[in-house]
């Protein structure tokens, strides 16, 4: 076995993976202890049945039709401890359709891959990575490989002319021989770290902001609990626990509303004060505040109603008369304190359960938004249950309300118009608005949109895809995930069509793209469509560093891009202009974005394709923009059913300088990101200090997240 090759197994990991496939197998074959094809496809677990039947046919040696456990260990010790040679005999095999297994172990193998397998092998290789190409582009490719591989010009493919043209292409020989057997190996074990994160210098580096805002947070509590129980000492210790947790709550219940002041906030990440701050945990911040605040409300309830049962039990009245009855003493307002505490802990309940991402993230965010609202529900009983709360409320809520009113003035007062709609593949609805000519964001900010046509009084927060220098309107593109999205897409693809004709709003995008300058305004034959909407903002996010940064990467997941979007297309406005900040040598921009499959790369790829030309035009040393492209359905490159399709795009993009999935000058990578390679690379650059900018979904940022701790890059996710 190659011992040094990545991803070899010691001697005591094969034995214990023979194990693992013997039990497998045992489980499958039951106690007729041969397995046959359906069987064997479903313990390899691919999705095209070709490659399945090709294995099997290779592992069964006598052609009875069925595999034993001799047979499957003989055929996988050979691939497992065999030589390069002996895995790529394997791989020209299964290539070699119409050829005939020749002597155990594939060492003579004396047959030639035609055209018409390769092209059914490639059809083959693209179902499995649910790549669509055009039969035209098929052969394309087969033709390439072919003349790339064919050194005699027969007109086939022969075992040592495989091996040549692989051994050209190292990537692809490495992959190879790391294990040829590795489409049946367990799941192999997460490494963990010797040393844990948390005792990472740079795991508190990236939160030193949120731990000293909860450090603070919790001193200033206990400071509010403690004052208030000094107060009460003497009387019933569950007396001083509930006017302790009170004091708390009437901080916390008015504070919970400062994460939410976007416009202050906006504002605030401009001034140095704004850098020191997390502001871009605001939303989480405001989740931990309204955890709290339920925390103390049960502890705030529970001393209130252990204490009503001490004086029940000392014959001072029942409890149901306690909580139920308004009573001389019994606090808030008229003594109502009891009543109104009960109504205010079923409203934080409902609030705390319908935020859980569960319901907002999977599909129920209308729940979320309506149950939110009993936040002015939850005020107003507050005035009547602490009869102080005012006093804590007076700033914070004041200013809550204020931006509020301004900004339903602000958002009434003129209706804006839908210009465009286009409907984009995997439910993606890109809106193209009217731009008032006061509305000034950043790239990568967001703003909320009200439809009236599609629900009155709902507003949704959206990222900003259009660069601010496109001054007449703006772009937002919307994917189906919940059910104001869903009805937003099936409203417009019902309706009739209400496109400009001619799609004019894409031909003045790309002159502006082409001469650096603002479009024309809509000639006078062209009409708006009679779609209004209404906007509120913009609120800034932490993208907004991504100029004054030395070495930003950006990381967008599926429509995680729209951010970003932003930000390229304001990038290629700058460099149109020979913006000063933009020729710095010490600013570079990696830009990576993942996505399932090949659909969604059409969302931006006349951006990303303005973007490569743009850079083709720049001097060699002005190049600072890097696009990575991941398709996560295609088949990486350490699969052995890919080679020979990883192979054959390799050489037509090398032949054509351009990608056959995107149309790209860059070229698509199949599978997942490995985060260490990527990040590792961006610091062995040495461009600067990184900030990583990511918007996608939760579970990919906390593993984004934690490979940037081990390198010491700052990490911002886009949240709100």
């Amino acid at each position: 076995m190659l011992g040094s090759a990545p991803g070899t197994m010691s001697t005591a990991e094969d034995a214990a993976w023979l194990r693992w496939v013997t039990e497998r197998f045992q489980s499958i074959a039951g106690q007729g202890e041969e397995i046959g094809l359906e069987e064997f496809k479903a313990a390899l677990q691919v999705k095209e049945s070709f490659f399945a039947e090709r294995f099997f046919a290779l592992f069964d040696v006598d052609g009875s039709g069925t595999i034993s456990l001799g047979e499957l260990h003989s055929a996988l010790r050979l691939l497992l401890h065999g030589t390069a040679a002996d895995k790529l005999r394997f791989l020209f095999q299964v290539y070699d359709v119409d050829g005939e297994r020749v002597a155990q172990g594939w060492h003579c193998s004396s047959g030639s891959i035609d055209a018409a397998e390769l092209l059914l092998v490639l059809q083959a290789c693209l179902r499995e990575s649910e790549i669509s190409l055009p039969p035209q582009r098929l052969h394309d490719m087969a033709r390439a490989l072919l003349e790339a591989a064919d050194r005699d010009g027969n007109g086939s493919i022969t075992f040592q002319e495989l091996q040549q043209q692989l051994e050209a292409f190292p990537g692809l020989m490495e992959s190879l021989t790391i294990s040829a057997a590795s489409w049946l190996k367990p799941p192999a074990p997460t490494r963990q770290s010797r040393r844990p994160r948390c005792l990472t210098s740079w795991y508190w580096h990236n939160r030193r902001g949120q731990l000293a805002f909860l450090g603070g947070y919790v001193s200033l509590n206990l400071l509010l609990f403690i004052l208030a129980a000094l107060q009460h000492v003497g009387r019933s210790g569950w007396v001083v626990v509930a006017r302790g947790c009170g004091q708390c709550l009437n901080f916390s219940c008015a504070f919970i509303a400062v994460p939410m002041l976007r416009r202050c906030l906006t504002r605030l990440r401009a001034t140095p004060a704004g850098r020191a701050l997390p502001l871009e945990h605001c939303v989480s911040l405001h989740q931990l505040l309204g955890s709290a605040v339920l925390a103390l409300a049960v502890l705030h309830t529970g001393a209130h109603v252990a204490n009503f049962g001490r004086l029940a039990q000392a014959g001072h009245g029942a409890l149901s008369e306690f909580l139920l009855t308004a009573r001389p003493g019994g606090g808030g307002l008229g003594g109502t304190a009891p009543q109104t505490g009960l109504a205010l802990q079923v409203l934080l309940f409902a609030m705390l359960t319908f935020s859980s991402p569960c319901v907002r993230r999977g599909g129920h965010f209308e729940l979320f938004y309506w149950s939110h609202l009993s936040y002015i529900t939850v005020w107003a009983l507050l005035f009547f249950h602490a009869p102080n709360f005012w006093k804590w409320f007076l700033v914070p809520g004041g200013l809550f309300v204020l931006e509020k009113a301004v900004g339903m003035a602000v958002s009434r007062a003129m209706g804006l118009r839908i210009v465009e709609v286009h409907l984009l593949p995997s439910q993606v609805t890109h809106l193209v608005i009217q731009r008032p000519r006061s509305f000034r964001y950043e790239p990568g900010d967001y703003i909320y949109l009200n439809i009236p046509a599609i629900a009155a009084y709902e507003w949704h927060p959206f990222s900003i895809s259009s660069a601010p220098e496109q001054q007449d309107t703006i772009w937002l593109h919307i994917r189906s995930l919940g059910q104001w999205t869903t009805r937003l897409y099936e409203f417009f693809r019902q309706a009739e069509p209400l496109q400009l004709h001619g799609n004019l709003e894409r031909k003045r995008w790309w002159q502006w793209v082409q001469v650096g300058k603002v479009p024309v305004e809509l000639g006078e034959n062209q009409q708006l469509c009679s779609i209004k909407c209404y906007i509120d903002g913009p609120y800034g996010t932490p993208t907004r560093r991504i100029f004054t940064s030395e070495h930003a990467v950006l990381i967008g997941a599926g429509i995680g891009i729209t951010p970003f979007a932003s930000i390229l297309q304001s990038i290629m406005y700058r460099l149109g202009l020979s913006c000063p900040d933009m020729e710095a040598a010490s600013f570079q921009v990696d830009f990576i974005w993942i996505n399932r499959d090949q659909q969604h790369f059409e969302w931006f790829l006349d951006l990303l394709a303005a973007l490569e030309l743009q850079q083709e035009e720049q001097e060699p040393g002005g190049r600072f923009l890097e696009l990575h492209l991941y398709m996560t359905s295609a088949l990486g490159r350490s699969d052995v059913k890919a080679v020979g399709l990883q192979l054959a795009l390799d050489l037509l993009a090398a032949k054509e300088q351009k990608d056959s999935i995107t149309g790209l000058r860059t070229r698509t990578q199949p599978g997942r990101p490995d985060w260490s390679q990527v990040l590792g690379r961006v610091a062995e650059e040495r461009k600067g200090k990184v900030h990583v900018f990511f918007c996608g979904s939760p579970a990919l940022a906390k593993v984004v997240r934690a490979h940037c701790e081990r390198f010491g890059f700052r990490f911002f996710k886009e949240n709100f």
